[in-house]
């Protein structure tokens, strides 16, 4: 039984499809390359991968709207790799739910890192749970199995690997201070250390009024904080 993490590399550019496969390859990773945004739907179909990396300029659909219908199933990890390197792209591309971005040229060691990351949080995310599991928080409810975050209005919404991870942290830690760099993980990239992308992402789910967050307030000099109690089931 082949039990290595399963990337699809989904770009116009065959040099870069085989560069990145030979990469991933060398530390262990199976790899499928596809030139076409629906070739790759069509592998999903058949195969769910671990995580997939999407270039933004597809030459039969926007890279951007690939990124979106991928959103809908939330335990494969995304990473865009773009020639498209304006600020715009790369919070509409985090906004729609990818859990990175790299501009080309890129090196193919952090291409390699980014995805040992993310590959990470989704292996914490989908390990059997023996304790406690669902947590509660006014309104809300978080499901750690699913990865389900719904409130008693019926709202329900499934969140990405990197939500996961921000939101676990505060739930863990209710009603403390904590800095930029306890939310994320040791091995975060420079990128990755600007949250207010994902932190925006939480907010617009969890909070009545996003641009007036009562829930995960911004401590300004210190970090972030969860204000509401917090009882894990």
């Amino acid at each position: 039984m082949n039990t290595k993490p399963l990337i699809y590399v989904i770009d116009d550019e065959a040099e870069i499809c085989d560069l990145v496969c030979q990469e991933l390859e060398r530390y262990n990773f199976s790899t499928q390359a596809f030139t076409t945004g629906e070739q790759a739907l069509l592998a999903i179909k058949k195969q769910l991968p671990s995580l997939c990396i999407i270039d933004l300029g597809l030459p039969d659909m926007d890279g951007l709207s690939l990124v979106k219908k991928l959103f809908d199933d939330k335990k494969i990890g995304v990473i865009i790799l773009s020639g498209r390197n304006s600020l715009p792209d790369k919070v509409l591309g985090l906004e729609l739910g990818a859990d990175d971005y790299i501009s080309k040229p890129f090196d193919p060691r952090e291409l390699v890192a980014r995805v040992k990351s993310i590959i990470r949080r989704i292996v914490v995310n989908e390990s059997p749970i023996t304790s406690l599991h669902t947590a509660s928080f006014g309104d809300w409810t978080f499901e750690q199995s699913t990865l389900t975050l719904a409130n008693n209005k019926g709202d329900s919404f499934m969140l990405s690997a990197a939500e996961t991870e921000i939101l676990m942290v505060l739930l863990n830690a209710p009603r403390q201070i904590l800095s930029r760099e306890r939310l994320l993980s040791e091995d975060a990239t420079s990128f990755d250390r600007s949250i207010d992308v994902r932190m925006s992402r939480l907010r617009k789910k969890i909070e009545h009024d996003h641009k007036n967050p009562k829930i995960i307030k911004t401590v300004y000099g210190a970090g972030y904080i969860f204000t509401l109690e917090v009882t894990w089931q």
